[in-house]
């Protein structure tokens, strides 16, 4: 597995930073540093603000807070300290709002005092930056429970954490800034992406051919339904498998014949044995319907093929965990990670991390929960998280699109988050590097992928 940057829980960063030595003497010279630091970034980003409030909160996240204060005053900024333990004081008018309410310890919901001075700050029409997260965010989830903060800029200390990164807390970070305060290094369970995980996609050799670049079969298409396994058939061949094959009902045959030139097409038997035999992974699901034929289809491929296998949009649904016998990547949204867990899309929403973690350990293979924060569990593993696209990847096909490069990587040989996670990473990549950005169209990040792969 590729070096990532790791992302901290809130344990995790509690663990660091005993490390440290002559901890907990040592604290003070830690606020020290972390409190120069965010009135540094405070004077960069904001330099024409002149009057600011900084809220502090009881522990050291208030302490940071209180240093920075002192930082901007000695910058001859005017500076207001609010203490959150005094109560109902004066808010001043200020040009920004450093937040210091609470640190990476905050879990739960704000007690009604702590609300109301979160509501005050973003009711004050002025740029926030908060210590470390904003107040009311969960670091180690991402969770929201209450009233939260919306910052246009966070510095965070050491490294991220994973609320920072993790919807919804990402939503309210704003631009987050590493501070490094001479902390050592820990063990996580969770790991951000970086562009470099495509370095390790295998690449073609001299000595391969078409067969050897990997072999995918995709299984979908129903009527009215040829778009969604057409894009993940072309997507299979732009990520640089080397032979794809489209297994879909018979009377559909002739839209991909005029649609897919370089992919082979074959009517969609009731036992696919045969024809998977031949490849070297499977994509089942872009198109496929939901009648009981094709749900019968999905359980027999999962259980009695020893091909890896990326399961997505028609194949999840009513799926059921079983004793399978190769690698699977399951790649829902958060509605149908919902129906897998049997809850409302809005809990999973609320509850990412937990949600993707407990479909990975109940299925007992890789789970895939698109999003901009994209989550890759797998169990008894660390999560990865690929957060490298843009807002235009949210547009019909782009998840089809993603199951066929998941579905090429996989026909490579790569371990199967990896695959997963690569994918996700390839897939926004090609976001960025699409000629158009708004208006994209899924066909748009197929065009790309070669320029993303290169």
């Amino acid at each position: 597995m590729p070096d990532f940057e790791p992302l901290y829980t809130a344990d995790e960063m509690r663990a660091a930073e005993a490390r440290y030595p002559s901890y907990p003497e040592s604290v003070p010279e830690l606020m020290e540093r972390a409190g120069c630091h965010v009135a540094r970034v405070a004077l960069e980003r904001y330099p024409v603000a002149s009057r600011w409030t900084v809220v502090c909160g009881g522990g050291a996240n208030g302490g940071d807070g209180r240093i920075a204060a002192r930082e901007l005053e000695r910058a001859g900024k005017d500076v207001l300290v609010v203490d959150a333990k005094v109560g109902d004081t004066d808010f001043g008018a200020p040009d920004a709002i450093v937040d210091a309410l609470f640190g990476t310890g905050f879990t739960g919901e704000p007690r009604a005092d702590a609300t109301a001075l979160i509501e005050r700050m973003n009711e004050a029409g002025v740029p926030v930056l908060s210590v470390d997260l904003p107040s009311g965010v969960d670091a180690s989830t991402g969770e929201i429970a209450g009233a939260v903060v919306r910052a246009g800029a966070s510095v965070t200390f050491h490294a991220r954490k994973l609320g920072l990164v993790v919807a919804p807390g990402r939503f309210y970070a704003g631009d987050v800034h590493v501070a490094d305060i001479g902390l050592e290094g820990v063990g996580t369970n969770a790991s951000l992406v970086a562009p470099e995980i495509l370095d390790a996609v295998p690449r073609r050799g001299e000595r391969d051919n078409k067969y050897t670049s990997g072999h995918v079969l995709v299984v979908g298409g129903s009527p009215g339904l040829t778009g969604a396994p057409s894009l993940t058939a072309m997507a299979a061949l732009r990520a640089d498998a080397g032979y794809v094959t489209l297994a879909a009902p018979e009377e559909t045959l002739p839209v991909f014949e005029q649609r897919l030139l370089e992919v082979v097409k074959r009517p969609l038997p009731d036992d696919l044995t045969e024809l998977a035999a031949k490849a070297s992974s499977l994509a089942i699901g872009p198109g496929l319907g939901r009648s009981e034929r094709a749900r019968t289809l999905v359980r027999r491929v999962l259980a009695e093929i020893d091909k890896p296998i990326v399961v997505d949009a028609d194949a999840l649904f009513e799926l059921e965990p079983g004793d399978w016998p190769g690698p699977r990547v399951l790649t829902p949204h958060e509605g149908e990670l919902a129906r897998l867990l049997g809850r409302s899309s809005q809990q999973v929403a609320a509850h990412r991390l937990a949600s993707v973690r407990e479909a990975a350990e109940r299925f007992r293979c890789v789970v895939l929960l698109k999003g901009p924060d994209t989550l890759v569990a797998a169990p008894g593993r660390s999560l990865l998280v690929s957060s490298l696209g843009l807002p235009s990847l949210a547009t019909a096909g782009t998840g089809d699109v993603l199951t066929g490069i998941v579905g090429a990587f996989l026909a490579k040989g790569m371990d199967a988050q990896l695959a997963a996670a690569a994918g996700a990473a390839a897939q926004q990549l090609a976001s960025v590097a699409a000629d158009q950005r708004a208006g994209l169209v899924a066909g748009d990040l197929i065009d790309a992928l070669p320029r993303v792969l290169a």
